[in-house]
């Protein structure tokens, strides 16, 4: 118990922080629970008050590990063997790189980087009301390895599987493939960190070891909300908010 207590004092979160974190991710598992992606989009900002992206990332890889298969087990049966074996290998390619430059590039840079996109994910889903009927085979390739880039370096590529996905296959069958490719994602992605040295830090396992109640109960809320309420306006809320952290990120980096 002493080590535990130890490793959490090394973060200096008071009372209110430890409130506003469990709030974050808490969210973040809702949204993950009703559209199978996007933890770090929502949790990021808030997060980001607290630490450096370098460990945000890594930390909301630790807790999509565990949400991402709970996600995958009821659906298992409905993914699409093939389509998961076009955009895998790419996403791994993806992802390499993208902790590569998240583990070099300066925070400060990073921070802008993830505002920009945030927004622009959010412009993207509110305002491009068109979507393409049948994207070819072929857009595995980009798809993956950007969506594998952007998993790595901002935590959450998973909208890019999604537009590629649901393109190709009926709903149920893309929803499950989507959750079978970000399970795979994040192993690939938790593999990286641990040999990249980034889980030998006791108080970021600590850590993640503290939210999984937040996790699960944003995860039990998000799965209850899809049977009453319906997903597309929720997530459409959502991704108003999204915009409005994405904007604010960039007016923090501007002030800086």
């Amino acid at each position: 118990m002493s080590v535990v207590i130890e490793g959490l004092n090394q973060w200096s979160f008071g009372p209110g922080s430890w409130l506003v974190i469990g709030l974050g991710i808490a969210l973040a598992y809702i949204v993950f629970g009703i559209a199978g992606f996007g933890t770090a989009l929502v949790a990021g900002p808030v997060l980001i008050l607290f630490m450096p992206l370098s460990k945000i990332v890594p930390l909301l890889v630790l807790l999509d590990f565990v949400a991402a298969f709970g996600n995958l087990l009821p659906s298992r049966k409905d993914v699409a063997r093939p389509e998961l074996l076009r955009l895998l290998p790419c996403m791994a390619v993806g992802c390499t790189l993208g902790v590569i430059f998240l583990l070099n590039l300066k925070s400060d840079l990073l921070l802008l980087l993830m505002g920009l996109f945030i927004s622009a994910y959010a412009i993207y889903s509110l305002w491009v009301k068109a979507r393409p009927t049948q994207l070819a085979a072929g857009w595995a390739v980009p798809m993956g390895i950007v969506g594998g880039l952007f998993g790595a370096l901002f935590g959450s590529g998973g909208f890019l599987y999604a537009i590629y996905l649901n393109s190709r296959l009926p709903k149920d069958p893309a929803r499950a493939t989507q959750s079978a490719l970000i399970s795979c994602s994040t192993v690939v992605r938790l593999s990286l960190f641990a040999l990249a040295g980034v889980y030998a830090e006791l108080p970021l396992l600590l850590l993640a070891l503290c939210l999984l109640p937040a996790m699960a109960l944003g995860l039990w809320i998000g799965r209850r909300l899809t049977m009453k309420l319906s997903r597309e306006a929720f997530v459409r809320l959502v991704t108003w908010l999204v915009l409005a952290s994405g904007v604010a990120l960039i007016g923090r980096y501007l002030s800086t």
